[in-house]
């Protein structure tokens, strides 16, 4: 991406700058605390990571109540003047969705102590959880650039897979809730449902500014080449490994949960075929072997069959369908960079994601044939 480089865009694509004073967000948290567990609570330390997500922020606290010292996660809603990522979040939405599949699923899930969806308290909505203890695939620099994943044998890599499909497979099996997630139209089938949403996040991003060719295409592409599904069930959304947290190589707690939707299973299982595809593109760009033999597509495809009977289906069409939500976010975030003045406007919108020769292969139907 001629704009703006990988290791930028994990600024860029931060929900604000950060300006919360971590005193000033002490002291309001201790209030806050006091008002649910007693004057005796308090929080000793906020501190705010210098690597944050790409839509609500999170903070660390140290806090006590009840005789106890609890280390915690606080996920804030951005505001409003930090030009955000997504055009809204409800946070309180994601804290049921999450006690939800707690109920439901055999998956690690941090404690959830309050969802707090008013804004007097820090000036945004929020919600506080235990912290866990655990490593996460980094994204920037990516794993396969050189992680502890990377580092790793063959054989723990294969026990990352085969654990991390099984969170899908675990996932997919939780009742749908109908009061938390946003059901498709009447006469609307789930995946039309959700091409409709993403489209209409593409059109509030492009709004008063130049679209994107290849967007557009993908779209068109999209629509005319949709499958139909019967078998539909509760999707995670942003089912990557760099949403899970693990301990020797097993999952100890799977995070971020704002994209979950219904829809076929393939929308989660092609989405985390495509982002080590994304990463791994990117270190061959790079002149780096990267991780060619983890999850591989074929492997996912196999280990997903085995562990729930289902054999997935359609994958040339939901990668490249991943390839285009994740454009869409791509494209998102450029123009919030370009907004704050930290990258410039291309003269090619399609310059603005930097996968484009990716999703162009995909479209073409090219791609898969030159995958080592």
């Amino acid at each position: 991406m001629a704009a703006i480089d990988e290791e930028d865009s994990a600024q860029v694509a931060r929900p604000s700058e950060s300006r919360r004073d971590p005193e000033w967000l002490r002291e309001r948290l201790s209030e806050w605390l006091q008002q649910h567990e007693g004057s005796d609570a308090q929080v000793t330390e906020v501190t705010v990571p210098e690597s944050n997500g790409m839509s609500s922020e999170t903070l660390l606290a140290e806090a006590s109540w009840g005789g106890q010292q609890r280390s915690l996660v606080v996920r804030v809603a951005p505001v409003a003047d930090s030009d955000p990522v997504f055009p809204s979040y409800d946070l309180d939405g994601q804290y049921r969705l999450v006690e939800h599949v707690r109920a439901h699923a055999n998956i690690p899930l941090p404690r959830l102590w309050w969802s707090e969806p008013g804004t007097d308290a820090l000036g945004a909505p929020f919600f506080v959880m235990d912290r866990v203890d655990g490593e996460v695939p980094p994204d920037v620099m990516p794993y396969n650039f050189g992680s502890w994943v990377s580092e790793a044998s063959a054989e723990d890599r294969t026990r990352l897979m085969r654990s991390s499909v099984a969170v899908l497979a675990e996932v997919h099996g939780v009742p749908v809730p109908d009061d938390i997630i946003e059901l498709p139209a009447d006469g609307e089938s789930p995946l039309r449902a959700h091409i409709r949403r993403l489209r209409a996040f593409y059109d509030w991003a492009s709004a008063g500014r130049a679209g994107s060719p290849l967007i557009e295409r993908a779209f068109a592409w999209v629509e005319e080449n949709a499958p139909e599904s019967a078998d539909n069930v509760l999707t995670w959304g942003d089912a990557r490994i760099g949403n899970i947290m693990y301990r020797d190589f097993e999952p100890v707690a799977v995070l971020d949960w704002e994209m979950a939707a219904v829809g076929p299973r393939e929308l989660d299982i092609a989405w985390m075929i495509f982002l080590h595809r994304f990463f791994q593109d990117l270190a061959e760009m790079a002149g780096l072997e990267g991780l060619p033999d983890f999850l591989r597509r074929e492997d996912v495809a196999a280990e997903y069959l085995e562990q729930t009977g289902h054999e997935p289906v359609d994958l040339d069409f939901y990668t490249a369908y991943s390839a285009l939500i994740h454009a869409v976010i791509m494209f998102r975030i450029q123009c919030r960079a370009i907004h704050f003045g930290q990258a410039q406007e291309p003269a090619d919108p399609d310059e603005m994601i930097m996968h484009r020769v990716t999703l162009d292969a995909m479209l073409n139907g090219t791609y898969w044939a030159g995958v080592k």
